[in-house]
Parts: structure tokens; C-alpha cells; sequence
């Protein structure tokens, strides 16, 4: 029996439609990159997959077992946390970084889980409107001071205004002992006085310490030499006095000496003259040797000249000055004030000259009737010893 594959040969076979047709085959790879009848990977995909193996990998340990082979595990890091040796007690002393700062003060990283803010406020002895005012800005490292803790979320507040305060206490006290003159700019004032800024602090100075005569008001933005009265840190008490400074300078003023004044304030007796800090009195009869009904005539405020020192009480820290001894001619500082200022020193030196005779002629006048002082006084006027030989005398006679 013929096979049924002899059959089916033997019949005729009409051609396939074509969707039946079969399909032209795939591109093939170049001939080097067929091993074994299969694909290899090229250089750049083996890569690529060897990377992403790597990211499975991981993702897989972070996610089923995260902490495998971390020796440090999370309570160790709460523990050494706990155990940081920091000392948090209120006014205790801590060093911290100004990692961030804002309009109501800076916060500090003090190396511990407590978070710690400087406020505006203590952040300077002075009145600022940011921190940035008193050079603090992030990654500026400081030290500190624990003022109080904040009970809702245990923060820290530093105080740097703490720290300055008993430096510039210290300070004070250390120039009351050296009795030293500090300059101090005038803040405010009451009827009793005026407050000054003195390295850093308030103090109080009584119109009574005050060298002249003047308001508060008149005062206020100046700058005052002072000398430290008390210095009371516990009670907060600080009292100068700028009378008791002005003594100290107006002793290195002798009398004579020409020096250059800046007109303040005009008055119907006169006019007071601020010389270097110290504020002198130019009396109206001590202006020119002519009569000056009207000072404003002559003078007027913020003018500049040289006057010259009559007299200093130093007790009470007063200064009379003169420019009529410095005038050349009588009336000079009416009609031209100029050449008063320019012959000011030489007239000065002319003066100074007169006082010394004049002192000298008083000594010998007083010696002449003092022979057991052992001097005379020459017919030429010139002191000298008391010769004992009277025949020497006759001889020179």
C-alpha cells in the first residue's frame, strides 16, 4: 500500500496566499558576535548590566535587612548622645557655631541634641536692629553663655550681652584704680544729670560733676572726658563725673598758653569757648580792650580762634580765656579779628614775658627787706648772694 506521503506528492499543490506566505527572516548578528549558535552581549551592555544587578542587590539589603553590617546601630547613637559631655546648667559657658541667622536673633550649633537661639537682644551691650550689626553671621564660632531653656521644645538661650557685661564691669573697675579719664557719649538726661555710654554701660553723671554750665539737652550726642566716682556691678551703679577729669586736664593748662577754642554757646556776660573738650569762659571784658555792648557782633557760634589762659579752678573746673591780651593794637578783635589770630602766639610770648618780671621784681622787692635770706638785689636789678666783706662791697662801689 503506497504510503500516504507518496499520495499526497503525487497531488498537484496550488501556491499559498499571501498572508501565508512565509516570512523573510530576522537580520542575523555579524558573524562575531554568534558563540555556540547564541548572542553574546557587547562591552557597553555587559556594563550596563552588571550595574543594574548591583542596584537590585542593594535595594534588596536595604530593604529586608537594612542595619546588616552597621556596627553602629541607632540606640548607640542615642546613647552617645546621652552621654556627650556638655555642660547645659543656666550660666554655665558653651562654645557654639551661628549656623543661621534671622530678624529676631541666630541660631548656634553647641554639639548636642538641644537645639540653642541667641535672641537680638543679648546678642550686644548696644541697641542693634540685627544680629549682623554685631559681626554675627554663620560660621562665626564664639563662646556663650546658658541664660534659660525654653520648657516646650528644650531650647537652649544663649546670651552674648552676659558675657560683655562683666568684661566691661571688670573694666570700670579696673580704670577706677588706675584713676584713669574715659570718654563717654551723652545717651539721654533728667533733671538731675545726664546718662552716658561708657565701654558699653550707663552711667549717671549729676549736673553737679558736670564742668559747665549746661542743659541736657545742649549735651546730648557729645562726647565728655569722665572719671569713675563709683562702680557698684551688684547694685548696678555706675556714677562719673566730668568735672573731676577736666581737673586733671585743665592742670596741664598753664597760664599764658594759646589755644585754639571753638565758640558754643553766646550768654549777655560772655561767651563759652569749647578748648579740646574742656568748655572755657571768654568774659565780654576779657574780648578786646574796646567796649563790646553786643557779643554777637563780635562772635558767633561754631567760630574758631585762638584765646588765650587766664586762670583755671580746678576745684570747681573753670577756665577764663582772653583775647584781649592777644590783641595788638587796643580793638584789634573788633576791626580785625584775622591779625588777632595771626599775632595770637607772639603776644602770648609777650605777655608771658611781662608776668615774669613782674613776679621777679615781687620776689626781689620781698628779699630786699630779707637780708637773712642771704640775697640783694643789684642796682641793675638782678638777684644775687649777699657778700659778708665789706670791703669787697666798697671795692665794687
Amino acid at each position: 500500500m503506497a504510503s500516504l506521503a507518496q499520495h499526497v506528492a503525487g497531488l498537484p499543490c496550488p501556491p499559498l496566499s499571501g498572508a501565508a506566505r512565509r516570512r523573510p527572516a530576522a537580520p542575523r548578528r555579524p558573524p562575531s558576535a554568534l558563540v555556540c549558535g547564541t548572542y553574546a552581549l557587547t562591552k557597553e551592555e555587559r556594563e550596563r548590566e552588571r550595574m543594574r544587578q548591583q542596584f537590585d542587590e542593594a535595594s534588596e539589603r536595604c530593604r529586608t535587612a537594612p542595619m546588616e553590617g552597621v556596627a553602629f546601630s541607632p540606640e548607640d547613637l542615642d546613647t552617645a548622645v546621652e552621654t556627650t559631655d556638655i555642660d547645659t546648667e543656666i550660666g554655665s559657658l558653651i562654645k557654639g557655631t551661628v549656623f543661621m541667622t534671622t530678624s529676631n536673633g541666630a541660631y548656634i550649633d553647641i554639639q548636642s541634641k538641644s537645639t540653642a537661639f541667641l535672641p537680638l537682644d543679648e546678642a550686644c551691650l548696644l541697641d542693634i536692629d540685627n544680629v549682623e550689626d554685631a559681626g554675627i553671621r554663620p560660621g562665626l564660632v564664639e563662646e556663650f553663655m546658658i541664660i534659660d531653656e525654653n520648657p516646650g521644645d528644650e531650647t537652649l538661650i544663649l546670651s552674648l550681652q552676659a558675657i560683655q557685661q562683666e568684661l566691661a564691669w571688670e573694666r570700670c573697675r579696673q580704670l577706677q584704680a588706675e584713676d584713669v579719664v574715659a570718654t563717654g557719649k551723652v545717651i539721654g538726661g533728667n533733671k538731675g544729670g545726664v546718662v552716658a555710654l561708657v565701654e558699653g554701660l550707663k552711667g549717671f553723671v549729676p549736673f553737679s560733676q558736670v564742668s559747665s554750665r549746661t542743659t541736657a539737652e545742649e549735651l546730648l550726642g557729645k562726647e565728655l572726658p569722665l572719671k569713675f566716682v563709683e562702680v557698684d556691678e551688684e547694685q548696678a551703679r555706675l556714677v562719673l563725673s566730668n568735672r573731676k577729669a577736666m581737673a586733671d586736664s585743665q592742670a596741664q593748662l598753664g597760664i599764658g598758653s594759646v589755644v585754639l577754642g571753638t565758640v558754643e554757646s553766646l550768654k549777655p556776660y560772655g561767651a563759652f569757648i569749647d578748648i579740646g573738650g574742656i568748655n572755657g569762659l571768654l568774659h565780654v571784658s576779657q574780648i578786646s580792650h574796646d567796649r563790646v555792648a553786643d557779643i554777637s557782633t563780635v562772635l558767633q557760634p561754631g567760630d574758631t580762634l585762638k584765646v588765650m589762659i587766664l586762670s583755671h579752678d580746678r576745684e570747681r573746673g573753670r577756665v577764663s580765656l582772653s583775647t584781649k591780651k592777644l590783641e595788638p593794637t587796643p580793638g584789634d578783635m573788633i576791626r580785625n579779628p584775622k591779625l588777632v589770630f595771626e599775632k595770637a602766639d607772639e603776644m602770648a610770648q609777650i605777655f608771658r614775658q611781662r608776668i615774669a618780671q613782674a613776679e621777679a621784681m615781687a620776689r626781689a622787692d620781698m628779699l630786699r627787706f630779707q637780708p637773712e635770706s642771704g640775697l640783694t638785689l643789684s642796682s641793675e636789678g638782678i638777684l644775687g648772694p649777699l657778700s659778708e666783706d665789706p670791703a669787697e662791697e666798697s671795692t665794687d662801689e
